[in-house]
């Protein structure tokens, strides 16, 4: 496929707080440097990572520092990160609102942008007006405006108010008309911002749905910033994830996903501790791992195989009645369920010593992706924590039974295909 979009070694350097270089003779120099020589600013290397957590050790800032990649035409690409991490500096750049402090940014065909709410539009002029004026931006004709604007209004919802100046207008009704304008007036190249989550649930689905229909249908390449992962997992099949300004990793959708939300918490399916890092006093957990049924931690795990959660602890003196809670969690961060012995398993007279206790998650139940347990809680009641170990303790991945993990074909929604019982009976 041709390269629709090229970012090549791209750079962006702000100051922080004044907007000039502090003195009339740094202007100057800057000025001649940059117009007159066509040089690099000159103040640029003195920039420091963009680390919006740790105080500054220079005026300058690095928003974004040698971005490089390629997008293919037709491609629908998510760009993940925290805030401040880069993303709307870099659609802001690939729009042509800013230009960038070094490298180049080359892109084939119109682009339509939705940034911010209500991005350019007048606010005295009203919605049809504004929908006129976006068009004629984008080089269309007035006849072409016209076959599309019924389409446009009807799309927004907002035909009610589209004689009304869009000042005022809701930031909702905003976000829907912006949309509904960048999303039919025929761009090569589709660029949203986190604009999207200002809509309400009915616009969200619409809005996804059109950006389906503009990427697969149309070939149309869509740039896709949003921190809603499942959203990001349902529209891309390719994702990018910017850290303080600088770009790492890029990749298929469900593992850029997967890196994004685990963090620099590498997290296994098996963790062992020789001496006790986690004590609860009278408990300490000693090993807690996931693997299939009867095999090693090494072990791929399919959906159609038995699952165990193996637990190994050591009690410092005798114990009565206690029990074992914890959560489970999937890709997107969000707990699906959370599950424990309860009674049935540990309602009895527990003397000092190690034990080992393992729970059966049956075959056909999860589905295949990657989860985490995130909270393991020992209680003897519910007001009595022996011990709590929270964020991800263990994760680990329960691949497909006929495709690897990664390939979309087969996957059925949810995190959980349990298997039920069906009875059939002839009535007649």
């Amino acid at each position: 496929m041709p390269v629709a979009i090229e970012f090549n070694n791209v750079s962006k350097l702000y100051r922080l707080g004044l907007v000039s270089s502090g003195t009339l003779s740094s202007d100057l120099q800057r000025w001649w440097v940059m117009n007159i020589l066509g040089k690099e600013d000159p103040f640029m290397k003195v920039g420091s990572i963009n680390d919006r957590s740790k105080a500054a050790d220079s005026d300058y800032v690095w928003a974004l520092k040698d971005i490089d990649f390629k997008v293919e035409q037709g491609d629908v690409v998510g760009i993940i990160g925290k805030n401040g991490a880069g993303k709307s500096t870099l659609l802001k750049l690939l729009s042509k609102v800013t230009a960038p402090t070094a490298g180049t940014i080359r892109a084939k065909g119109r682009i339509a942008s939705l940034l911010e709410v209500g991005t350019g539009f007048h606010s005295e002029l009203t919605g049809r007006e504004n929908i006129y004026m976006n068009g004629t931006i984008l080089g269309m004709t007035k006849k072409e405006i016209d076959s599309k604007i019924d389409e446009i209004i009807d799309f927004s919802g907002c035909e009610r108010y589209i004689d009304t100046p869009v000042k005022r207008y809701s930031s909702g009704m905003s976000v829907r008309l912006g949309f509904a304008v960048a999303a039919h007036l025929d761009p090569e190249i589709l660029v949203v911002d986190e604009v999207l989550a200002v809509g309400d649930a009915e616009f969200q689905k619409k809005a996804i749905g059109k950006m389906h229909d503009v990427s697969k249908g149309e070939g149309r390449t869509v740039l896709f910033v949003s921190h809603n992962m499942t959203s990001i997992k349902a529209l891309c099949k390719r994702g990018v994830i910017l850290k303080n300004g600088l770009l790492v990793d890029d990749g298929p959708v469900d593992t850029i996903v997967t890196h994004y939300l685990r963090g620099d918490n590498e997290v296994d399916n098996y963790k062992c501790w020789e001496i006790p890092e986690i004590k609860g006093g009278e408990f300490e957990l000693l090993e807690i791992g996931v693997r299939r049924k009867g095999g090693d931690f090494s072990d791929v795990m399919r959906m159609d195989q038995d699952i165990e959660i193996v637990i190994k602890y050591r009690l410092k003196k005798p114990i009565e009645n206690f029990w074992i809670t914890m959560h489970m969690k999937n890709e997107q961060g969000n707990k699906i369920f959370s599950f424990g012995g309860g009674g049935r398993c540990y309602d009895k007279h527990h003397e000092a010593g190690e034990y080992l206790q393992i729970c059966t998650i049956p075959a056909d139940f999860l589905n295949w992706g990657s989860y985490a347990i995130d909270f393991v809680a020992i209680k003897q009641d519910p007001n009595i924590n022996l011990m709590v170990v929270e964020n991800d303790v263990v994760s680990f991945v329960v691949s497909n039974k006929i495709v690897a993990i990664g390939d979309y074909m087969g996957k059925e929604p949810g995190d959980v295909t349990p298997k039920f019982d069906f009875v059939e009976e002839r009535m007649k």
